[in-house]
């Protein structure tokens, strides 16, 4: 998999002692490194290792109140040094950046053409020039129906299509080196393989250079020629790819490497608490001046499920699969068709009214809870918030609310924070402790852990791996990283193109998966 290194390789970037810091604290702390032509280079790290700040600090995008200090020679240049014009001289052309998630990256008000091809007009390129530019790019970076895409806005393409798209952007004015954020984090495990494939063929055809910034150490096995290795600021290890993982020196680096998640517990079997029949989930397409609806899209076609008290489901598929849109449907977000029994209650027959109180026997977790925590409450009130609903005294709030932080193991002295004053995995524990402080029967947790590195994952498994033990608490566990399920759920439904492709009880899936489509995703988690 690895580009072959030449003796003769041209040195591009030189990095030499880079200390970033704030008044406080250091961020990094004296980093080096050397990059060739052709070459990747990954920075592997945990959250606030300082790997991206590393990135940035290249191409003049920190704060003004960091202090930075060192050298990064580039050209004959100190990038840590450069302001305004010659800065603009670099970013994009010389040095280019795709980051964790297009959707933010991506301007929303732009369509794909005008997105790409900005900075092509800047350069001088006529609108006939620059599409055909563009439509080469997107045909590069393997969008098919490149035409077609040219009108489209960000939230019209799929997770997979905006990665490409932010891709191609950076490849627009030929970069000597890419600097790639995170890039496969929030896409499912196919299209990860396919965006990195893509990354490295185009590296290898272009002779581009690349920063590969990641805290999946077991993914950067397959594709960088040297790691760094990160922790809190400072370097553990530096070396080439086979020493690292063959040899790693320090137990940090041992640490990352270790993806055992542990086992799935043993469940007896209970009552059932929720029972699926024929549950269908459609979108109405309109059209016309009347908004009448022509057809529709299925984004679930019908199907069965029951899950047991204290028992976990994991449904598993890509990026579209309808994973979660019914997670969405169960939790009466959406619309669907069919019977969603919650003990003795269906609640698809049920109005807004009467479903208000059974709300907090089923609980929704999302993806990001950075997006899904008001930013401007405190913990204290983000968790304690539906509690106000209920007949309750301040204190016995203030109670339930130490509760649920104990629950899921933080410090009561983190009352009074605000979301952007923690970490992911922090928020994701508060987003936790909203949904539990309401003592639900069923959490439906909608990709909880895919946008955490590794270590806190598998601290938020082991805690809820406990919940459900001593709480008795059912899950349906949306997710596609298949690794995390095996170690959470008891049975996992596999969902493709909005159909039910199996559904099996988990070692029996990993051990003998009914079809190819499994079989290829059982296949991408083991990279």
């Amino acid at each position: 998999m690895h580009s072959i290194q030449d003796v003769n390789k041209m040195r591009l970037l030189a990095v030499e002692h880079l200390k970033i810091q704030t008044d406080q604290q250091v961020l990094v702390d004296d980093l080096s490194f050397e990059l060739n032509a052709g070459e990747t280079l990954a920075i592997v790290g945990e959250s606030g290792s300082g790997k991206s700040v590393s990135s940035l600090a290249l191409l003049g995008l920190l704060p003004q109140n960091l202090k930075i200090s060192g050298q990064a020679i580039f050209a004959g240049q100190n990038l840590l040094q450069l302001k305004g014009e010659q800065q603009r001289q670099i970013r994009g052309k010389k040095i280019a950046m795709i980051f964790q998630e297009p959707m933010t990256a991506l301007n929303p008000l732009h369509r794909v053409e005008k997105i790409i091809a900005e900075t092509l007009w800047l350069q001088g390129y006529s609108k006939a020039k620059a599409r055909e530019r563009v439509l080469k790019l997107l045909h590069d970076v393997g969008i098919a129906n490149a035409e077609d895409k040219l009108k489209r806005y960000p939230h019209e393409l799929s997770g997979g299509q905006r990665q490409r798209v932010m891709i191609a952007m950076a490849l627009a004015l030929d970069p000597d080196i890419l600097i790639a954020d995170e890039p496969t984090t929030a896409l499912d495990v196919t299209l990860q393989a396919q965006i990195l494939d893509l990354l490295q063929s185009l590296q290898q055809s272009r002779q581009m250079a690349m920063i590969l910034v990641s805290h999946d150490l077991n993914l950067v096995k397959q594709y960088a020629d040297q790691v760094i290795v990160m922790n809190k600021g400072k370097v553990e290890e530096q070396g080439d790819v086979a020493q690292i993982f063959n040899q790693p020196k320090s137990t940090y680096t041992q640490h990352l490497l270790n993806h055992d998640f542990g086992q799935a517990l043993q469940v007896s079997a209970q009552e059932t608490l929720l029972r699926l029949e024929q549950l269908e989930v459609k979108f109405p397409i309109k059209q016309g001046l009347l908004n009448r609806v022509k057809d529709y899209v299925v984004a679930v076609e019908p199907l069965e499920l029951t899950l047991q008290q204290g028992e976990s489901i994991g449904i598993v598929g890509e990026s579209g699969s309808g994973k979660s849109s019914l997670a969405l449907a169960i939790a009466r977000l959406i619309e669907s068709h069919g019977k969603i029994r919650l003990k003795e209650h269906d609640l698809n027959q049920l109005s807004e009214k009467a479903l208000r109180p059974l709300r907090s026997d089923f609980q929704i977790v999302f993806q990001d809870p950075f997006s899904s925590l008001n930013s401007r409450m405190t913990v204290e009130q983000i968790i304690g918030e539906g509690l106000r609903l209920k007949a309750l005294s301040k204190d016995q709030i203030s109670m339930h609310v130490d509760e649920a932080l104990a629950k899921v193991e933080l410090p009561i002295h983190f009352k009074p924070r605000y979301p952007h004053e923690l970490s992911g995995g922090q928020r994701q524990r508060i987003a936790l402790a909203r949904a539990l402080v309401l003592k639900p029967k069923l959490l439906i947790l909608d990709e909880p852990t895919s946008a955490l590195d590794r270590t806190t994952q598998r601290a938020i498994v082991l805690l809820l791996r406990r919940l459900q033990q001593d709480e008795q608490m059912s899950y349906l566990f949306i997710s596609h990283d298949l690794k995390v399920v095996r170690a959470l759920c008891q049975k996992v439904l596999v969902l493709h193109h909005a159909k039910v492709m199996e559904f099996q009880e988990t070692e029996q899936l990993f051990e003998h998966p009914q079809t190819e489509y499994t079989q290829a995703l059982i296949a991408a988690s083991q990279y």
